[in-house]
């Protein structure tokens, strides 16, 4: 079992990349799968309003992104885009370089979970 993940990094050009992949759940006991724990700083709640954007930005620390309603696009500044919904996590690691942008696509809030990783 995974969920599917985006990574948002910053490549050796010094610009944002992206790739899909998946947050492995490895089979505990029982019928319950559980992903490996992470060291943490701290958790935030936020919440943007439909119609939202944000204009170029790095992510201030290495974070997860835990989207709970609204769907949005990221783009980079090499004109790669993603979509980004409920139930893909995105772990943003793009702390320096060129940065990236986004937009709510839809109709709804944006409300999100921060999870800041040591």
């Amino acid at each position: 079992m995974t969920f599917p993940q985006i990574r948002l990094y910053t490549g050796d050009d010094g610009e944002s990349h992206f790739e899909e992949g998946t947050l492995e759940l490895p089979r505990l006991e029982g019928t319950a799968r559980r992903s490996r724990s992470y060291p943490t700083t701290e958790v935030s709640f936020e919440e943007s309003p439909p119609g939202s954007s944000l204009g170029w930005h790095r992510a201030p620390a290495r974070q997860y992104v835990i989207t709970l309603t609204g769907t949005l696009e990221f783009e980079t500044r090499l004109k790669k885009t993603f979509t980004l919904a409920p139930g893909i996590i995105l772990l943003a690691e793009d702390t320096e370089g060129g940065g990236h942008r986004w937009r709510l696509t839809d109709d709804q809030p944006w409300r999100r979970v921060y999870v800041i990783l040591k």
